[in-house]
């Protein structure tokens, strides 16, 4: 005489597949995050110096190993530098600049950049590196 346990329906959430897609896409974006910020591939040189804390977003130009000047991921030509910049902050020349320039140009490239930007009036510009590790 076997009784029929009458069994009522499971109404608990199982949390465990939500979590494991979560922690899935946190690990993909933790890895495709730091991509997504580099316009254009250049070696940077490495440095000692400390890093530049900001909350607003500068202008980046960057100088390719072949030379070519980008303004964030534009290319353009050194005379046409100047005149887009100005453009791009509205003559605003307290505009903060980063510039990129890769490990193995000519340094000479690197300073005809900054000529440019300084003759012009540009008076918040760095240069980026990546940290010096020993």
């Amino acid at each position: 005489m076997a009784r029929k346990i009458k069994s009522k329906p499971f109404s608990e959430i199982n949390v465990t597949p939500f979590v494991d897609v979560m922690l899935v896409l946190l690990i993909i974006f933790m890895v495709t995050a730091p991509l997504l910020t580099v316009g254009v591939q250049v070696d940077l040189p490495e440095s000692n110096a400390d890093s530049i804390q900001t909350n607003d977003e500068p202008l980046e130009i960057t100088i390719s190993k072949n030379g070519d000047i980008f303004i964030q991921e534009t290319e353009i030509e050194l005379k046409e530098l100047v005149p887009k910049l100005t453009a791009i902050t509205n003559n605003k020349l307290d505009t903060k600049i980063y510039v990129r320039g890769d490990a193995i140009i000519d340094y000479g490239r690197v300073m005809r950049v900054l000529g440019e930007l300084s003759g012009s009036g540009f008076t918040k510009v760095a240069l980026i590196t990546k940290p010096l590790i020993e």
